[in-house]
């Protein structure tokens, strides 16, 4: 009798056990700032696909798109072919996307054309910097 009451817990471990095992782990989320400077669709796509990956993964990361250079294309109406793609990351909820003031200046970029619910900040570099010091990852996008 204790070896079949031994048999059936020893079961028990190994089904237990191997289901627990196969499972895998929710990823923990994480806040991430993507550095864009590049008009070249390549790079604006790629941190575009970043985002909804990420986000299908793990839809709890908190994301940041910081434009400066030439990245400010991506959501200048008029410039972007991207508009509905930067517009469902932002309404998910899934990112932000926030263009270096000094960089709208240098280019003669009014704030009226920009993407809605896109914002500025007063210096991308800085915006970059704070995010770090904050404990942000950051990823330069770039191919």
């Amino acid at each position: 009798m204790k070896r079949i009451v031994c048999f059936i817990c020893l079961g028990v471990l190994i089904v237990g056990g191997t289901a627990a095992w196969m499972q895998s782990p929710q990823p923990k989320p994480y806040k991430v700032v993507f550095d864009l400077t590049s008009s070249d669709p390549v790079d604006q796509q790629a941190v575009i696909r970043w985002i909804k990956e990420v986000s299908a993964v793990n839809p709890k990361t908190e994301m940041e798109v910081v434009m400066y250079g030439r990245g400010l294309d991506l959501v200048v109406s008029g410039k972007t072919t991207m508009m509905s793609d930067v517009a469902e990351a932002m309404s998910a909820g899934h990112a932000k996307f926030n263009v270096c003031a000094i960089a709208m200046k240098n280019q003669k970029v009014d704030k009226s054309q920009l993407l809605p619910n896109v914002q500025t900040v007063p210096d991308g570099i800085g915006e970059i910097v704070a995010k770090q010091n904050a404990g942000w990852g950051y990823i330069k996008v770039g191919h």
